[in-house]
């Protein structure tokens, strides 16, 4: 019978063992070895069979067993000693705390999506891993950060297959009283809430949940309230399900919705205000507009509310191409906003203008998440070297008259927690060496440039620690396939031969990531009796572990996933290549370890920056991938090997993946498993070795979150908190009247003549130019200018490259006609094609970057040919 209503009963620990809740709902223990070795000696059955999730065993550990902890000294002893530690880790200063910059007095850290452990599962892939990364490295490094997401009911689809292959998604219903999860509550005790405005007077309300990752609140705002009717309860149903007003309603709960649980978990616990936002891709963009409606209601009028926001926002843009933005069609979005709906005293016009797409190729009829988040963001980052070149060129609209490389988009490379990622078996052999301690802080705090002290473990060791792994992954490969071919249907008589799966001693492969085209999942089978010899070879066999999931409604993703399966499914080679369903973070953990080389052959430059290859590095796995996002950032022949690309603008897609594969196969057979199997003098693959070595010593601190969250704190959060500051209600009111005026007066703003001390078309290196420049301001002043030399070399189409900017000076008063000279050196520090053109900028001290206004003056032909700009 199925029962009417549900509850959670709540074990009622003795009075000795308390902490133990405490440590539960901590979600520190998800990284942190020594919380979960004492809940795994609570009951080490119980802790398997509940996931290794510290609430699910507790509800489950019999009374009897809590009794006879609560009376074991030693046990008691340990429990001290980890609840003592924990209250170290969430009191004691840190790095942040020894900063001597005036850094952010609180970051909020909006996104969609987290994964911080598979016992809360809250994320579809890499951007809420990422998130979740993001958190635990601001934990360990004590950055004041504040976690805003949704709670969905049923969080990401499960995968499982049907007999023929093909992907089933289904969605189990997530309780949070189950959840290591605590209701924000108001003083009174009663849930605290936040409400949103729909159209028809009617409203959506959400519930505050509060999960505790180390230092870092998370909030996560659920929808599934009785007080919403069924539509609305519905909005934090599915991690992107629904259609585009769902999607909208989920966005404007989060942005809107997140700002408004920030306000009220800051005034009922007493955290500092965040100074800060920062927008973990285009999804939580509205909490602009919040910010923008709470200035005004303070007295600020529009323009002046934007610029005191923008000041302290900062967006991060994940995708490298405009597909995977969300845009939502004009109508849908002006509905949801106004005097009958959300922010009822804001003008729609505005909140619309700030997400269109008002430049060459856009779509004016559509509302561009992005385009908003980057236009509310005075900092922008992407997640790569090569994807901010991608995401320069890609929004490079914004900012007319300017070249992409100018755009105002930085990068700030994406790292891994490593706590997470790494392997009991590594870390231990890392504290071997050099002590538990410097262990943990050198993969949590991430401050130096090299781990020298890998130098020191043995070979053997080495080796050793690399075969323990893979035959984990044996173990846990068998017993996941198992339980699949369960699910479609086989019976145990069947399934004998998934005993001889994989083999401890084969050189292995891992390959796991969402299945979108462009990841190309089923590269590796495009030569398949290619394939199969490199799996069936006598002497140097391959063995390949495959996992990743296909979006519900992407039928192209789900038929990749079926053609790798049914490959995987012949007898002939089902003992070396495997497909995992329901690929996640537990899964994951056992993964990136066990391999030997994780492969990565996304169409370059379509990943923005990939984790999965950095979370393996850190487990001493080699890397086998397209240069594309991180790869190309940091590949070295020491950490891997790099597929060649074949990605020419006249290159079909059929050649270039047959190229692409070729290269693979040629890798494999010709440089990657004969360094793998052949054994130098002591019987070890010594190359490898010294690979997997330099892997760990060299690639490893490149790779982690702490790195990449002490970058944001330098390069975007603390900037960001100096510009909020100097942004009062005076500065913003004066600088968005500035902007007006300059906007209002640039179409006067000229570059009439330049002149130089040097009319040959030649001159020697070190030698200098006497600039002589006559502008016009168009009303403007010269403090509100800068008119700039820019110089470098020269391409074949007279395009400078590597360009220097150098500020001319005014010389005297205008002229009778207003028009300005200004002066200046150009130094020729270059040899060969040498050009330099003269420009005039917007230039105020509160803006972060010339490109801001997207605003700038550049000569006339005719003054071009006038001044012979170019010199050979």
């Amino acid at each position: 019978m199925k029962a009417i209503r549900r509850f959670t009963v709540r074990p009622v620990l003795p009075e000795p063992l308390r902490p133990l809740s405490d440590l539960a709902r901590n979600l520190r223990w998800s990284w942190h070895t020594g919380t979960r070795d004492l809940f795994r000696s609570v009951d080490p059955e119980r802790w398997a069979a509940a996931g290794c999730d510290p609430v699910r065993l507790l509800g489950s550990v019999a009374t009897e067993r809590l009794a006879e902890l609560a009376g074991d000294r030693a046990f008691l002893d340990r429990l001290d000693t980890v609840a003592a530690d924990l209250d170290a880790y969430m009191t004691g200063d840190r790095w942040y705390q020894a900063q001597t910059d005036r850094l952010p007095a609180a970051v909020a850290y909006f996104s969609p999506e987290f994964g911080i452990t598979a016992a809360l599962p809250q994320y579809s892939g890499g951007l809420g891993i990422l998130a979740g990364d993001h958190l635990k490295a601001a934990s360990d490094l004590g950055v004041p950060l504040i976690g805003v997401g949704l709670l969905y009911r049923h969080g990401y689809f499960r995968q499982s297959l049907s007999r023929d292959g093909w992907q089933q998604e289904h969605y189990p219903v997530l309780d949070p009283n189950e959840l290591p999860l605590d209701q924000l509550e108001e003083p009174d005790g009663t849930p605290a809430q936040v409400t949103l405005a729909l159209p028809g007077d009617r409203s959506l309300r959400a519930r505050i949940w509060l999960a505790q990752v180390g230092r870092i609140p998370l909030l996560l705002l659920d929808s599934d309230v009785e007080e919403n009717d069924l539509g609305g309860r519905g909005v934090t149903d599915r991690l992107y399900g629904g259609g585009s007003e769902h999607r909208l309603l989920q966005e404007m709960l989060l942005g809107i919705g997140g700002v408004r649980a920030v306000r009220t978990y800051c005034e009922l616990t007493g955290h500092a205000a965040p100074e800060v936002f920062h927008t973990n891709e285009g999804h939580a963009g509205f909490l602009g507009l919040e910010r923008i409606a709470e200035l005004r209601a303070d007295g600020l009028d529009f323009d002046a509310a934007l610029e005191a926001v923008r000041a302290g926002t900062v967006f991060t843009t994940h995708t490298p191409v405009p597909a995977g933005i969300d845009r939502f069609d004009r109508e849908l979005v002006a509905r949801h906003f106004g005097p009958h709906a959300e922010l009822p005293n804001m003008e729609v016009d505005r909140i619309l203008r700030l997400g269109t797409e008002s430049y060459p190729g856009g779509e004016p009829n559509l509302f561009n998440m992005a385009v908003m988040g980057l236009r509310l963001a005075q900092r922008a980052n992407g997640v790569s070297l090569l994807h901010g070149d991608v995401s320069r060129e890609m929004f490079a609209g914004l900012w007319p008259g300017f070249d992409p490389e100018e755009v105002p988009i930085t990068s700030v490379t994406n790292g891994v927690h490593a706590p997470t990622w790494v392997a009991p078996e590594v870390f231990r052999l890392g504290a071997r060496q050099i002590g538990a301690q410097r262990t943990e802080e050198a993969l949590s705090v991430g401050d130096s440039d090299r781990w020298d002290s890998v130098a020191d473990i043995a070979d053997q060791d080495i080796w050793d620690l690399r075969r323990s792994l893979r035959e984990l992954l044996v173990l846990e490969v068998r017993e996941r396939l198992r339980a699949s071919w369960r699910q479609r249907g086989a019976g145990t008589a069947e399934l004998g031969w998934i005993d001889g799966v994989l083999d401890p001693d084969v050189l292995t492969i891992g390959f796991a990531r969402r299945v979108p085209s462009y990841k190309r999942l089923t590269l590796m089978l495009r030569d398949r009796d290619r394939l199969t010899d490199l799996l069936l070879h006598p002497e140097r066999p391959v063995q390949i572990v495959v996992a990743g999931k296909a979006h519900p409604a992407d039928d192209g993703g789900k038929r990749l996933v079926q053609e790798l399966v049914r490959f995987a499914d012949d007898p002939r080679v089902r003992h070396r290549i495997v497909f995992l369903p329901d690929y996640g973070m537990a899964m994951a953990q056992k993964l990136y370890p066990g391999c030997d080389i994780w492969l990565n052959n996304p169409l370059r430059p379509l990943e923005a920056c990939g984790t999965s290859g950095m979370k393996a590095a850190l487990n001493g796995c080699l890397n086998l991938s397209v240069l594309d996002g991180w790869w190309d950032e940091w590949f070295q022949p020491d950490f891997g090997w790099a597929i060649p690309t074949a990605d020419g603008a006249g290159t079909d897609p059929e050649r270039r993946d047959a190229i692409e594969a070729a290269a693979l196969y040629d890798l494999l057979e010709q440089r990657i498993t004969p360094c793998f199997y052949d054994r130098g003098r002591g019987g070890l693959p010594d190359r490898w070795i010294e690979m997997v070595r330099r892997t760990l010593s060299l690639l490893g601190p490149k790779v982690l979150a702490g790195r990449m969250v002490r970058e944001y704190v330098e390069r975007l959060y603390a900037p960001a908190a100096h510009a909020h500051r100097a942004m009062d209600a005076e500065s913003a009111r004066a600088l968005a009247g500035w902007k007006a005026r300059v906007r209002a007066a640039w179409h006067g703003v000229t570059v009439d003549h330049v002149e130089t001390s040097v009319t040959a078309a030649t001159a020697e290196l070190g030698s200098t130019l006497a600039l002589r420049v006559r502008v016009g301001l168009g009303g403007l002043k010269p403090e509100d200018v800068e008119v700039q030399a820019v110089s470098g070399r020269v391409d074949g189409e007279d395009r400078i490259t590597d360009a220097t900017a150098v500020p001319l000076k005014p010389v005297g008063t205008p002229d009778a006609e207003g028009r300005w000279v200004y002066e200046g050196p150009l130094a020729l520090d270059r040899t060969g094609p040498f050009g330099y053109t003269v420009r005039i900028l917007p230039s105020h001290r509160l803006l972060a970057s010339g490109a801001e206004l997207g605003l700038v003056a550049v000569p006339s032909e005719d003054v071009v040919e006038a001044a012979g700009l170019l010199m050979r």
